[in-house]
């Protein structure tokens, strides 16, 4: 069960996912939000990577409607999607994929690893607009070298995910840590 915490993540997840404002997801909403991924400088159309956004996000799509889309209606709700949060935790691989996936479309340039710029954009694309992160990159980089590695970022990632402490600097990636109300 997702605890305060994580349902203000979530909620704040499932209004970006929601492409068409309906209240519900759907495999079109995993496809817009693959669309918006594509926008991206290294996700060129036709690249192994654009290839990558698609399954990926469409991947999660199938999870959802496998594990969570309880009265097979092709269509997830909020509470439906709050259920996952129990399954994330044995989904590392899995995430972590994504992770990999999301870390190439949003290195730009290729070195490697992801600046506050980068950051940037990975947050923007990942709502479909300008969302305000000042100081959240500070949160993130916890060796202070100013961008965020590969293996950093999947932890990263992870912890944004699976994680319910407020505490952990991961929750900062997609944006300003939700507070509890």
């Amino acid at each position: 069960m997702a605890s305060e915490f994580q349902r203000a993540k979530l909620v704040s997840m499932f209004r970006a996912f929601d492409a068409d404002d309906n209240g519900y997801l759907d495999q079109r909403d995993f496809q817009a939000l693959a669309e918006r991924w594509k926008s991206l400088p290294r996700v060129r159309p036709g690249s192994e990577l654009a290839a990558r956004v698609d399954t990926v996000m469409l991947r999660w799509w199938d999870h959802l409607a496998a594990h969570v889309d309880t009265d097979n209606d092709g269509k997830v709700d909020l509470e439906e999607i709050l259920a996952m949060v129990d399954r994330l935790p044995t989904m590392r691989e899995v995430v972590a994929a994504t992770a990999e996936t999301v870390f190439d479309a949003v290195d730009d340039n290729g070195d490697g690893r992801i600046s506050p710029a980068e950051h940037r954009r990975l947050v923007d694309t990942w709502y479909g607009e300008s969302v305000d992160v000042a100081d959240v990159f500070d949160h993130l980089d916890q060796d202070g070298d100013g961008y965020l590695g590969r293996p950093e970022f999947i932890e990263l990632w992870i912890q944004f995910w699976t994680s319910d402490d407020p505490a952990d600097p991961g929750n900062h990636l997609c944006g300003p840590v939700p507070t509890r109300t």
